[in-house]
């Protein structure tokens, strides 16, 4: 089996490539690129005018087990439960990833929904560095 690490780094980390102790995601609390995937996407909503996203711990959960999986199957797949999702996958930032589903009319559609008022997000690094991104919505 592939061992997989969430993709925790901070930004200089990735950018750099200097390699980083990775902590797993633990329920209840946010990795720092999950809180930036958070905070890049609710800053793109109030500049729409619409409220900021609430967190969601349940779609967290699964959001991650998503994630993990494409990671691990190194395979770009919607989820089969019913959320609104956005996925992407090799961007090397988490401002990199919101920026594209931005520039996707879908991706765009999700995050900018009046009705979606709570967000679980993951992104997961396969051992040969690509990362996975892994929005998920509801209301």
């Amino acid at each position: 089996m592939v061992n997989l690490t969430c993709a925790v780094l901070a930004g200089l980390a990735l950018m750099t490539g200097q390699p980083e102790a990775e902590p797993q995601p633990v329920d209840g609390e946010l990795l720092p690129i999950e809180q930036n995937i958070i905070t890049f996407t609710n800053h793109e909503r109030t500049k729409h005018g619409l409220e900021p996203l609430e967190i969601d711990w349940e779609l967290m959960k699964s959001a991650r087990a998503h994630c993990e999986w494409m990671a691990r199957v190194r395979r770009l797949v919607h989820t089969w439960r019913p959320v609104a999702e956005n996925i992407a996958m090799g961007q090397s930032h988490s401002s990199e990833a919101v920026r594209s589903w931005m520039n996707s009319s879908g991706h765009r559609a999700n995050i900018l929904n009046p009705g979606h008022k709570r967000i679980g997000v993951a992104a997961f690094r396969t051992p040969e560095g690509t990362i996975f991104w892994c929005q998920q919505f509801r209301r």
